[in-house]
């Protein structure tokens, strides 16, 4: 019975992180960061879709950019992850969660056409990135510098999947 006492009184346990940001910008900025979190599992979840589900003359460019792109999306989440607690809130804890917070679309269909796979993947980071300025400028404001800055690049990261997904759909 101890140990169930004690579980539980972990559970309720303040892993707030010290910081110079109020617990208000903290709440509102982990908020913000946790929904991006959740949009870029989804977009990883899509992205890898579409790179085992790839067919037609363009395959293994398209496979292989996918994979790569996938990678890359993946790698950012831990950072993300990592940014909200150092603002001493919690993070995503289950599918469930991801589900609850993620904005872009999931795309459950059989069958997808290269085009139509390299057209929705643009449209999603552009998306994405378009959710990271807004966060960028909500963090500007409430003075959240290390945000901003992480943000700063992962935009980057975003619209380079854009021009290269853009330019290998390109027919001229």
């Amino acid at each position: 019975m101890t140990d169930l006492k004690s579980a539980k009184e972990n559970r309720k346990a303040d892993l707030r992180t010290p910081t110079a940001l109020s617990e208000k910008a903290c709440i509102d900025i982990a908020a913000e960061v946790n929904a991006l979190l959740a949009d870029t599992f989804a977009i990883y979840m899509k992205t890898k879709n579409f790179h085992w589900h790839m067919s037609g003359p363009h395959f293994r460019d398209f496979h292989l950019l996918l994979d790569e792109q996938a990678e890359q999306i993946f790698a950012t989440t831990d950072a993300i992850a990592e940014r909200v607690r150092k603002l001493g809130r919690t993070t995503l804890r289950s599918v469930g969660h991801i589900k609850k917070l993620q904005r872009l679309l999931d795309n459950d269909a059989d069958f997808v056409t290269p085009s139509d796979m390299l057209a929705e993947l643009r449209e999603d980071n552009i998306q994405l990135a378009a959710y990271m300025r807004e966060t960028h400028d909500m963090c500007a404001e409430l003075g959240d510098v290390a945000t901003t800055s992480l943000l700063e690049n992962w935009i980057d990261e975003a619209e380079r999947r854009v021009w290269f997904l853009f330019e290998s759909s390109r027919t001229k």
